[in-house]
Parts: C-alpha cells; sequence; structure tokens
C-alpha cells in the first residue's frame, strides 16, 4: 500500500499515459488527505515529542474525518515522516487545503490542530506557533484561529 501511495503522491515524470476523471479525482482526493496529514505529523513534532497519545489523535481524525481504513492512515502518517525528513516547508501543504477547503473545513482542521496540541493538557510555544501559522497559511482570519482554539479549550473544560 506504501508503494502505491507514493507512486500516486510524490512527483514523478509524466509518463503520457492517459488517466480517467475518477482516477484524477482519486488521485486528488489521496493529495489532500496526504496534505492534511503532513500537517497533523508536523504540530506532532513540533515541540519534538510525538508522543503515542498524537499518534491515536491522528489516526482516529483521519479516520473519521475522510472515512479511511486504519491501515491506510498509517501508510500516510509514515509517508508523512519521510517528506517531513525532506521537504523544508509545509507551504506546498497549506496550498492544497486553502485551495480544496471550505472555510467551515478550514475552521474544522484548526479545531482538530487545538485538539492534538492539547491532547497532553498542555501547549508548547512552538506547537501554538505552528498552529498559527497553518492558519494564516490557509488564509484563516487570525480571530477564527483564535476563537477555534478558545472553543477546543471550553471543549475540553480547560
Amino acid at each position: 500500500m506504501l508503494s502505491y501511495l507514493k507512486k500516486i503522491l510524490l512527483p514523478e515524470d509524466e509518463s503520457g499515459n492517459e488517466t480517467s476523471e475518477q482516477q484524477v479525482h482519486g488521485e486528488h482526493e489521496k493529495k489532500i488527505q496526504l496534505a492534511t496529514c503532513i500537517l497533523f505529523v508536523e504540530l506532532a513534532n513540533a515541540d519534538n515529542k510525538f508522543s503515542h497519545e498524537e499518534l491515536e489523535r491522528i489516526i482516529s481524525t483521519m479516520k473519521k474525518y475522510y472515512d479511511l481504513e486504519e491501515e491506510y492512515v498509517k501508510d500516510l502518517i509514515q509517508l508523512a515522516e519521510e517528506r517531513r525528513k525532506t521537504d523544508d516547508s509545509i507551504y506546498e501543504y497549506t496550498t492544497v487545503i486553502s485551495r480544496n477547503f471550505s472555510n467551515p473545513e478550514k475552521y474544522e482542521l484548526l479545531k482538530n490542530l487545538w485538539h492534538l496540541v492539547f491532547i497532553d493538557k498542555s501547549m508548547d510555544k512552538y506547537e501554538e506557533q505552528m498552529v498559527k501559522k497553518i492558519g494564516m497559511l490557509i488564509n484563516v482570519d487570525y480571530r477564527d484561529i483564535i476563537s477555534s482554539k478558545l472553543l477546543v479549550k471550553q471543549e475540553l473544560k480547560m
């Protein structure tokens, strides 16, 4: 499965093969899923402590948000970790989100990011900076970034 994902999601030479509209849509959806997963993995690593609880939260969020199988999500996470080691920026991934998510979907993503931050009932300054950076890069108003943070804190009774 991982090699299949790499083939679809990683840049490659143009082969000249024709693809159906359904294939293109499916590949596009997978790129959106990977972009989302990479943002979660980047955030989980922001404080240099990618915990088991964070991993489980990413898996459950991706499964729920995209209706994915757990093994597929684990492959996405592994691919996200590989990309994280070679990519210098999250801009490519936030651009995918910005172009493909509606404002309510962006807000929901921010809430999920804040849930990941607060999984250990604390917030590292690097985690907070990362969520704010992601929010700005996906073109969310600053007040909505803060609003989503406060909403999650309220949900978690923090």
